[in-house]
């Protein structure tokens, strides 16, 4: 993946995170149906590189890396705009979402409905 390694929030952006240094939840949103399609991780690194691509950019918890959605499954977001929470700690980003948001190949992650009977398939 290319990436702009060398992009930096401002300070301005900075001053609004919580903890600048800590994982930054963020939910995706699909910009037209407003569906919500995953949630993931941001670190300052790749917020800024979000920012400056216009293409989400996560922190994976699990390969401790940055990683740009879809760079190798094709299943891109474009984002058209973020949103950062009242205490500087979650972010909401609406995305253009390009094939499906979910590994498993669903477009939402969140396919699975918990009720007092039981999981349901969405």
């Amino acid at each position: 993946m290319s990436q702009d390694n060398s992009a930096e929030l401002s300070r301005e952006i900075t001053a609004l995170l919580k903890d600048p240094q800590a994982l930054i939840p963020v939910v995706a949103q699909d910009v037209k149906s407003n569906e919500v399609l995953m949630l993931a991780y941001m670190n300052a690194e790749s917020l800024a590189i979000t920012l400056a691509t216009g293409k989400a950019t996560y922190f994976s918890r699990s390969r401790n890396e940055l990683w740009e959605k879809g760079a190798t499954s094709g299943h891109t977001q474009l984002v058209h705009s973020i949103d950062i929470d009242c205490d500087g700690d979650a972010l909401l980003m609406k995305v253009e979402q390009v094939g499906a948001a979910c590994h498993t190949g669903d477009r939402s992650c969140f396919h699975r409905r918990i009720t007092s009977e039981g999981v349901e398939t969405l």
